[in-house]
């Protein structure tokens, strides 16, 4: 009965994380609708952090005093209005409003899904062990991520349209996942109130991992946000939500190995495949290569899902100490200011100088970032 709840518990997870990427692949369609460029969308693209950040570090607290389950219900019904939204009002305002309710429905999200997980799989068994339900929880928000995406990308293909049936498919889908919770039970609040403010802190050792997931998940930011555009003068924007999968989705298979490795070797790893992998994705997106960029998008998921993902957290909580909540924080503020201001800062330069000069600028931005940060880590 455990192990159904904990699938059920995931299933509503991966529901919620779909919602976050399901109009990548319209980006670019959108943006030319109304008649905007790509700073534009990634500005819309970047509305998620401003949502997701104010809950992350503000409301920390607030699963102690209303629950878990009923913040899960809350990010289902915001993602649910959130695709809603983009159905009815198919714009890049209303996709930047969206990508505001999603950051705010992740953020709830992030904050529960681990405990929750670990109560629905033993409750207060100790002999149940945490990496399990750490195991269902990145898994099923990690195929999330990217399903989402790929899902669009297959009615686009057949039927373009920036209102997908994929749209309409993911509303019963949340409805559903709604009903699944619903038969989840509940510890009761907790009598000790916690604060709800949770700062970031960076203990001694703790930065260059920070460094690490900044880049890793600007790159993640860059093949959402910016690939369709630089796909389409090669009539291959329909295919950039299979890059969004596998960019988000195959670091998954890549998380066993990334456990084997100490905090070191692993985050070292994966800021090597980084700038390999990004050469692959530039190159095939400029030239029109479609093999190389899902080639390159499966690589540096490796390195952004798995190996720096995975060890840069494990780093970081082997150095915290005491401050273990503060420098989680820290830790994932420095991966979401990679996932957005570089990304509109790119986004930028594409309107700008085009797309091939904002690409090479932003891989020597990454090979310097890569070149401090070992460096750094090498100290530490």
């Amino acid at each position: 009965m455990n192990r159904m709840n904990a699938a059920r518990l995931a299933f509503a997870l991966c529901v919620i994380t779909s919602a976050v990427n399901l109009q990548a692949p319209l980006y670019d369609a959108l943006a030319a609708r109304d008649g905007l460029g790509v700073g534009a969308t990634t500005i819309a693209f970047a509305c998620y952090v401003l949502g997701i950040l104010p809950v992350l570090l503000g409301l920390n607290g607030l699963a102690d005093r209303v629950g878990r389950k009923p913040l899960i219900i809350t990010a289902l019904l915001l993602s649910f209005l959130a695709t809603a939204i983009t159905l009815i009002v198919p714009s890049l305002i209303a996709l930047g409003f969206a990508r505001f309710l999603l950051g705010i429905s992740m953020g709830l999200t992030s904050a529960v899904a681990p405990a929750y997980m670990q109560m629905v799989l033993g409750g207060q068994d100790s002999r149940i062990s945490t990496n399990i339900s750490t195991n269902y929880v990145t898994a099923s928000t990690a195929l999330g991520f990217g399903l989402g995406a790929a899902v669009t990308s297959l009615f686009v293909f057949y039927t373009p349209s920036v209102s997908p049936p994929s749209l309409w498919l993911y509303l019963v889908a949340a409805v559903l996942a709604l009903l699944v919770v619903l038969l989840l039970k509940d510890s009761a609040p907790s009598p000790v109130k916690s604060s709800m403010l949770r700062l970031p802190s960076y203990p001694k050792g703790a930065l260059p991992y920070g460094l690490a997931i900044l880049l890793a998940w600007a790159m993640v930011g860059l093949v959402i946000a910016i690939l369709p555009s630089a796909l389409q003068p090669h009539g291959l924007s329909a295919w950039s939500g299979f890059a969004t999968f596998g960019i988000c989705s195959c670091g998954v298979l890549f998380q066993p190995w990334a456990r084997k490795l100490s905090p070191y070797r692993a985050t070292l790893l994966g800021l090597t495949i980084l700038l390999p992998a990004y050469g692959l994705i530039a190159w095939g997106a400029t030239q029109g290569y479609l093999a190389a960029v899902l080639l390159g998008t499966v690589a540096a998921s490796s390195a952004c899902y798995g190996f720096i993902y995975l060890g840069g957290l494990s780093g970081v909580m082997a150095v915290a100490g005491t401050s273990s909540t503060q420098a989680s924080a820290g830790f994932f503020l420095m991966a979401y200011l990679g996932f957005s201001i570089p990304v509109i800062a790119t986004g930028v330069l594409i309107d700008a100088l085009g797309h091939t000069p904002a690409l090479l600028l932003f891989g020597l931005a990454l090979l310097a970032g890569v070149i401090a940060t070992v460096s750094l880590l090498r100290k530490a």
